[in-house]
């Protein structure tokens, strides 16, 4: 944020116009975000929430959030749950501002738990923290946070067969 945007935010720049330090058309041009990227100076707010079935064999749905500063972003409905988990939060989260992260997860808890209907206000919360860093020029992990680890331990689930012979197999063709 530049001193002169910040002055308008305040007021001050209204004051300081009036005796012509600043112009009408500064106060209304768009602000450019830590990325560099050009702000609208409206607030943020969330438009369309969508849902897309990734193409994988497997039963994943990505949910997408728009925004009206046409910023996307993506969560993934987790554990293989319907993604009428997500679609029923919509008109909840329609109007809000995705960079109150908390404020939202307070306000869609509720609709969660510990099944697989948490899927959609996961996915949501995921989405929002992407759109907060997209908007903010920060990544997601310096968000909440910072760096915790430098390596990631990796951990595979085999399917166990009674035969050890075919278990061999199926783990070498892996």
């Amino acid at each position: 944020m530049n001193r002169r945007h910040f002055l308008n935010l305040t007021g001050l720049g209204a004051a300081v116009g009036a005796v012509g330090g600043l112009d009408s058309v500064a106060a209304e041009s768009p602000s450019p975000t830590p990325s560099g990227a050009l702000r609208p100076t409206e607030p943020l707010r969330i438009t369309d929430l969508r849902v897309a079935r990734m193409p994988t064999g497997l039963t994943t749905h990505i949910v997408r959030i728009d925004t009206n500063h046409g910023i996307s972003g993506y969560g993934e409905i987790r554990d293989g749950a319907s993604p009428t988990y997500a679609l029923m939060l919509k008109r909840r989260i329609l109007g809000e501002n995705p960079c109150n992260v908390d404020r939202l997860f307070r306000k869609l808890k509720q609709f969660g738990g510990h099944g697989r209907q948490a899927g959609g206000v996961v996915a949501i919360e995921m989405a929002c923290w992407d759109l907060a860093g997209k908007h903010w020029g920060v990544p997601c992990w310096q968000m909440l946070g910072g760096r915790f680890r430098d390596r990631v331990r990796m951990y595979a689930d085999t399917p166990t067969h009674p035969d050890p012979e075919e278990m061999g197999r199926r783990l070498r063709a892996r």
